[in-house]
């Protein structure tokens, strides 16, 4: 029987989405329901019940999915074994990260593990926290790095650093010469905020509440999907901002923005989230041991 057949279905039946299986495995959709029909035809019988724009395991399918699981545990456990023998660490890795993580913390991160893996092919996927940590509970990426607070139970999360937020303000503000402030001094000038979704936004929503402040109280006229749209907007007067500490060190050089710290201080985890497997593949695992000691090491962004 062809392992790669089987990895699909595996796939197909973890999802319970073709369309999803074909974005994790980078196959189109039509290859992806090739190869299961192959493999029922293999067995002669169905594996998935397909109704209304839904699929489910069949009984059949039930039982090649438990098999499948534990095929696949094994193989990894191989190629672990192996791996560890012979020193290789090679492959794919497909990295998820939000849009902050992404832009000032990673380059730095995935640089040095390059240097020291160059047999490792990289990709990163960006998107805002939530729709990284759905990309992680779909298989999609082997590792995401997040912003925000995960609920999910099922998927491991290990703290990487604590990010520090600061109001921004252009430097003709009145509020360029503070060195902190309250956050119900901002709520009096138009706010640009992030989109929903963000780990930012969330944060900052989070923060208000425990205030005894509510979102209604943010003057908001424009919502922007990055740090530099953000920076972008208050630079042009548009508005005033809450962002990174770490995405503003090429504008507060400039003085072309200003940061003010927040009080009480505003603080996120950044942190690494990924499933919660015995065996993992060999490759995944050193990146995690990388990025732990990375983190350990940078346990702040300006160092």
């Amino acid at each position: 029987m062809s392992d790669r057949r089987l990895q699909v279905f595996h796939t197909v039946a973890k999802l319970l989405s073709f369309t999803k299986a074909a974005e994790s495995l980078h196959m189109t959709q039509p290859a992806v329901t090739f190869q299961v029909r192959q493999l029922e035809e293999y067995f002669n019988t169905r594996l998935f019940d397909r109704t209304h724009n839904r699929i489910n395991l069949t009984e059949a399918g039930k039982r090649v999915y438990e098999y499948s699981d534990t095929i696949f545990q094994v193989y990894s456990e191989m190629e672990n074994a192996v791996r560890e023998i012979t020193g290789d660490v090679n492959g794919v890795l497909i990295i998820g990260a939000s849009t902050t993580i992404a832009e000032y913390m990673l380059p730095a991160l995935l640089g040095d593990f390059k240097t020291k893996y160059p047999d490792v092919n990289l990709r990163l996927r960006v998107s805002n926290s939530e729709g990284i940590v759905a990309m992680v509970e779909n298989n999609v990426i082997d590792l995401g790095v997040v912003e925000a607070a995960v609920t999910n139970k099922n998927l491991a999360v290990e703290l990487c650093r604590i990010d520090r937020l600061v109001a921004v303000v252009p430097p003709n503000h009145e509020f360029a010469n503070l060195e902190t402030m309250h956050i119900k001094d901002l709520l009096r000038y138009p706010y640009i905020c992030r989109e929903e979704g963000s780990g930012t936004r969330e944060v900052i929503l989070e923060y208000l509440d425990q205030l005894g402040l509510v979102k209604e109280e943010l003057n908001i006229i424009m919502e922007l999907g990055s740090p530099e749209a953000l920076k972008g907007a208050v630079e042009a007067g548009i508005g005033v901002t809450i962002i990174s500490r770490a995405t503003l060190n090429k504008e507060l050089k400039l003085g072309t923005l200003i940061a003010i710290d927040l009080e009480p201080p505003l603080e996120r985890p950044f942190s690494f989230v990924h499933q919660k497997q015995k065996f993992r593949q060999h490759t995944v695992e050193k990146l995690l041991e990388f990025a732990r000691q990375y983190c350990h090491d940078h346990p702040t962004p300006e160092d």
